[in-house]
């Protein structure tokens, strides 16, 4: 999760530098991820052997694609294309707390006081890198306009989809290989984005991309898009939906060090407690108890049913 996560942290600034060039549009962007990313999976598949997938499990996988690819990738991207940088990873930093909601209504995860405690000490983190960073991005959110607000809606929709995502297919996930249920996901999604971006991928102003836009593509497909959904589902196979989102904080430390080195910002104390911070709470979370392990206390500890020490 923390591999895939800085990954997803730097994707954001690179697609950002990729659409102000104007050559591709946010769906050429989005279509590319997940066309380059099915190639690469089915590719990948060749090399283990053949994995049977019933029909009843291909239909679960399509609805995994939308809410795991086609939602959350789309609205991701175009939600950042029209709203500010900073707008959006301030709504990212929600998901987590999606997580825990969803995974308390659907999983029956007790909210206990670490998890509230570690969320709220990450998110505090990663508001404190954002705002610090944000003086860049105060005429690109008043360039947006009215736009703006529904940039907004889109990167939280992306957030939404992608807790639910992690939450209903916790269990899923361990009845096949990471590779057949990549190349499924990215096989339906690819199949229902296209009719949609067909118009813009002929259209699109391909000589007109500089050496570094396609450096920048190459990333996107290989790194934030193939590599970090092989990363997503080791995460999902081994923590709970909870502990998988709060390593979301990671990408605000990421786009921070980034700009850092391109020397748009620079570190200060604040930043210092801002990383301790989200660090702390993914720490708490981590370390806070689980359904199985609630129930087996409570189990032990007639007297002390529904307490968390």
């Amino acid at each position: 999760m923390l591999g895939a996560n800085s990954m997803w942290g730097l994707m954001s600034p690179i697609s950002k530098f990729i659409m102000l060039g104007g050559a591709v549009s946010p769906l050429v962007v989005t279509d590319l991820r997940i066309a380059g990313a099915m190639i690469l999976f089915w590719i990948a598949s060749l090399f283990q052997k053949p994995e049977h997938v019933n029909h009843k499990d291909l239909a679960r996988l399509f609805g995994a694609s939308l809410l795991g690819i086609v939602f959350n990738q789309g609205c991701f991207i175009f939600g950042v294309s029209l709203s500010s940088p900073g707008d959006a990873s301030i709504i990212t930093t929600s998901m987590p707390l999606w997580a825990m909601v969803l995974a308390a209504l659907i999983l029956k995860e007790p909210i206990t006081g670490k998890k509230v405690l570690g969320i709220a000490a990450g998110a505090c983190g990663a508001l404190m890198l954002i705002m610090g960073s944000s003086s860049g991005t105060k005429a690109a959110a008043s360039s947006a306009g009215n736009y703006a607000i529904w940039g907004d809606l889109l990167v939280l929709t992306a957030q939404l989809c992608y807790a639910l995502y992690i939450v209903l297919y916790k269990d899923f996930v361990n009845r096949y290989s990471l590779i057949t249920i990549m190349k499924w996901m990215f096989t339906y999604a690819f199949i229902c984005t296209l009719p949609f971006s067909a118009g813009d991928l002929m259209q699109a102003s391909w000589t007109a991309l500089h050496w570094s836009e396609i450096a920048g593509l190459a990333f996107i497909v290989v790194g934030a898009t193939f590599l970090s959904y092989m990363l997503i589902v080791v995460g999902q196979k081994n923590l709970r939906p909870t502990v998988a989102g709060m390593y979301n904080y990671v990408q605000p430390i990421v786009a921070c060090i980034v700009a850092i080195c391109w020397g748009m910002d620079s570190f200060n104390w604040v930043k210092g407690i801002a990383v301790v911070l989200i660090f702390g709470g993914v720490y708490l979370v981590t370390m806070s108890r689980s359904r199985k392990e609630v129930e087996d206390y409570e189990r032990s500890h007639p007297l002390h049913e529904g307490t968390e020490k």
